[in-house]
């Protein structure tokens, strides 16, 4: 039995409203990108090379996402999508963090060769320049603030949207620390300091991009979203007293979960009887129930009996 949602639209709840906000951060951060790697060449600033690298990463990933939204409504009731679209945005944040990786390996290169020295920095103008960006930054954080800010574990509101909220404010620290390094150098002789910076936000860089790809490939790979949901869903089924053979949870896009489930019910009842148990279930908006007959001594019978035995679904 297919319950739920007859339309199969998996859309986050602020979809619209998310997408529109990550095109105009996504402007704006191609503006500061150019006018970071410009004044870091012509003042021989690592750190502000390296924070227009990265800029450069949350431009590709503010692009990748905002066509993820894009695609994702456009192809929202499209039959050939099993479970809908609503997956796109997993697919482009998993892009985005290998897009990641692959930038923290090149800022951490770049950085290092630094270290030996390649010609006088202008700290005076990098310095003001970084603090230009840390103020573009704190304007696109506040841009892409989630509708959500605390989500509770296993919780996932919108993962586009919250990817390109934590891309920037990664960036918020790389230009921190670009401003320290460019400080240190000018003031106290710390030559090493700027090359240092960037290498630290490379290593940032790399730490967000493993907790993106492991988040968003979880996902792409239907592993179980959440727990406490599936600990929820077992526990109404065998309030019935009625035994699950078989539970499957996974998750079909922002604030949308698919549920399969078997359960070997003694009393012979319906499959609606199990989804009318289910509803009301906040997060679960697919189900398929179906029942096996199960004989009134069900504890005597092994799972592998009970899976063979005529079945009924609807």
């Amino acid at each position: 039995m297919d319950g739920f949602r007859a339309d199969r639209v998996y859309l986050g709840a602020d979809h619209a409203r998310n997408e529109r906000r990550v095109w105009a951060a996504a402007a704006i951060c191609a503006l500061t990108l150019i006018g970071q790697l410009v004044g870091g060449l012509a003042f021989n600033s690592m750190a502000l090379v390296a924070g227009g690298v990265h800029m450069a990463a949350h431009v590709a990933a503010l692009g990748v996402a905002g066509l993820a939204y894009l695609l994702a409504r456009r192809y929202a009731a499209d039959r050939r999508f099993s479970f809908g679209a609503g997956k796109i945005g997993y697919l482009a944040a998993f892009a985005n963090a290998v897009a990641l990786g692959v930038t923290a390996l090149l800022l951490a290169g770049e950085s290092l060769t630094r270290f030996g020295g390649g010609g006088a920095t202008h700290y005076h103008e990098a310095t003001q320049l970084a603090v230009m960006v840390l103020a573009v930054n704190f304007v696109c954080m506040w841009l892409l603030r989630p509708v959500n800010a605390r989500p509770a574990p296993g919780d996932d509101d919108d993962v586009n949207l919250r990817a390109a909220h934590l891309h920037l404010a990664a960036d918020v620290i790389v230009s921190a620390l670009a401003i320290g390094g460019l400080l240190a150098g000018e003031h106290l002789g710390w030559t090493w300091a700027d090359p240092l910076a960037g290498l630290l936000g490379a290593l940032l860089v790399a730490r967000f991009a493993w907790g993106l790809g492991r988040r968003a490939g979880a996902v792409l790979l239907d592993m179980t979203p959440d727990p406490r949901l599936t600990a929820e869903v077992r526990a109404r089924l065998e309030a019935l007293e009625a035994r699950v053979i078989d539970l499957h949870l996974w998750r079909l896009g922002p604030g949308h979960h698919a549920a399969i489930a078997v359960v070997a019910d003694p009393q012979g009842r319906s499959a609606h009887t199990f989804r009318n148990q289910l509803t009301g279930l906040t997060g679960l908006s697919h189900l398929t129930v179906e029942v096996r007959e199960a004989p009134r001594d069900e504890a005597a019978e092994s799972p592998v009996a009970a899976l063979t035995r005529k079945s009924a679904s609807v």
